[in-house]
């Protein structure tokens, strides 16, 4: 195993982490945003009127997307297992 395996086995790692915090992440950011802007139209400042909405929306972009983010590690690790062979030298 040299080190340019390691490094694209780490940066595959760390793609596919990016990739499946990306809709989770995305979807706290532009409610949050949201919530924020209304209330500073509003001049409400609520700690749970920003995070109750926030939480709601989060739990559905799971549910949402909670099939892709599924298929997606189970895409990353079939490929891992695939280049095992490779890694110890007998591929």
């Amino acid at each position: 195993m040299d080190t340019n395996a390691v490094l694209d086995i780490g940066v595959a790692g760390i793609w596919v982490a990016a990739k499946l915090a990306a809709p989770v992440l995305l979807t706290a950011l532009v409610v949050g945003f949201a919530i924020s802007l209304l209330q500073s139209i509003t001049q409400i400042q609520e700690v749970t009127l920003s995070f109750v909405p926030k939480a709601a929306a989060v739990c559905i972009a799971l549910l949402v997307c909670g099939h892709w983010m599924i298929s997606e590690m189970i895409a990353f690790t079939h490929e891992l297992f695939e280049r095992i062979p490779g890694l110890l030298g007998g591929g």
